[in-house]
């Protein structure tokens, strides 16, 4: 099964990032990450009930972790986790 999380940038400093995440522009959630601690919180879940915020969540965070461990901690202002 393919799945697909868009992700938007919507603030960055040197110590945290916050993203948007979701299925598409229209339903979307927020995603902490602390750059120095390397811990991801959940800000806001998926405004539809019968979406699985988890699911979107869990793979907001493996995205966000390829950006700060393999891509030198570059977070991009559009990004997508894709499989």
């Amino acid at each position: 099964m393919a799945s697909y999380v868009l992700l938007l940038k919507e603030y960055e400093d040197a110590d945290t990032v916050v993203y948007k995440f979701g299925p598409d522009e229209k339903s979307m959630g927020k995603i902490k990450l602390n750059k120095i601690t390397r811990k991801f919180s959940q800000l806001e879940s998926l405004p539809d009930q019968n979406i699985p915020t988890a699911f979107y969540f869990d793979r907001a965070a493996q995205r966000l972790a390829v950006c700060l461990v393999r891509e030198g901690g570059i977070f991009p202002d559009k990004t997508a986790f894709e499989s």
